[in-house]
């Protein structure tokens, strides 16, 4: 077996890089600006990056596609929020607490989800929390605010050392898609999930909505899934929508990569294994990349390693 891919990128479509790069390094100190393959870059200190391309249009965000955000670690969530609110160029995303309105700025202002489940409530359960006087856990948590160019940026912490660490997407099977990315990149499956049962393999969307939310009538939860490339993670819900998710490529979030050391071996695995291919091997800087759709149509490009490394 291939060793498992170590993620690369996450590639936006930006109408000015430098201020988007210019936002992110002032409200995550831990990165920094960088040229990475002629492409203007965002550094994280766990070797991963942000890679943009330049348009002359907002790019799309809509229809959504299957990749829905990205985020990082922080030491002090609370102390971002803090200083994220007295900062004129942040706009931080509400998170309701019920579809009735109301919202805190971090999960855990409100009612806490059930330990090893996910994080939120259905109404049946914030009733129940009512009736119990169930407080909020206080500390650490998830947050959003808005990005340049209309992304959706989460902040969670609170963790020891800041740093990119997760993409969040949409899957229109989560449990198919988990197969898909152990079978094809040898993904490791997220720290702490438990293994659907066939019944529940059936299901690509629960019934129950759940809060805290960033749309006021709730998200759909259940089933999800997830997988883990070295230190940056990759989870998923199901679709919430009713129409299939769209191609990622030529959005706000055009595809994510991964880097691989024999980019030969991986072509040769990835077609003899069926799967689609969007761009054959081609030059990239100085390295070389090929591309295929993952399983809800997200972009993912294969890159190899080589001498082009991140400057700044």
């Amino acid at each position: 077996m291939l060793p498992t891919p170590a993620f690369h990128h996450i590639h936006l479509n930006s109408t000015d890089p430098d201020a988007a790069i210019g936002f992110y390094t002032r409200q995550f100190p831990s990165t920094a600006a960088g040229i990475w393959a002629g492409h203007k870059a965002l550094l994280s200190p766990n070797n991963v990056m942000i890679l943009f391309d330049t348009v002359d249009t907002p790019p799309p965000t809509q229809p959504p596609s299957a990749i829905w955000h990205f985020g990082w670690h922080v030491t002090d969530v609370r102390a971002n929020i803090a200083t994220f609110l007295a900062r004129p160029e942040v706009s931080l995303r509400p998170l309701y607490t019920t579809d009735a309105g109301g919202h805190v700025w971090i999960n855990s202002d409100t009612w806490p989800a059930p330990k090893g489940m996910a994080p939120g409530l259905t109404r049946a359960q914030i009733a129940e929390a009512i009736a119990n006087n169930t407080q909020p856990a206080g500390g650490g948590g998830f947050a959003y605010m808005d990005g340049p160019d209309g992304a959706l940026v989460e902040y969670v912490g609170n963790f020891p050392t800041e740093y990119f660490d997760h993409v969040h997407l949409w899957q229109e099977d989560p449990f198919a898609a988990l197969d898909w990315y152990r079978k094809h990149l040898n993904a490791p499956v997220r720290p702490g999930f438990v293994p659907p049962t066939d019944e529940e393999r059936a299901l690509r969307r629960g019934n129950e909505k759940s809060w805290p939310s960033l749309t006021l009538d709730g998200m759909y939860r259940e089933p999800r899934a997830g997988v883990v490339f070295g230190d940056v993670v990759l989870t998923w819900y199901g679709n919430q929508g009713d129409r299939p998710l769209v191609p990622s490529r030529g959005q706000l979030q055009d595809h994510i990569a991964f880097a691989v050391a024999d980019l030969d071996a991986w072509e040769s695995k990835l077609r003899g294994e069926g799967v689609a291919f969007l761009q054959p091997i081609q030059p990239l800087g100085d390295t070389r990349a090929f591309m295929i759709e993952g399983p809800s149509r997200e972009a993912i490009e294969i890159v190899e390693t080589g001498s082009s490394r991140p400057s700044d």
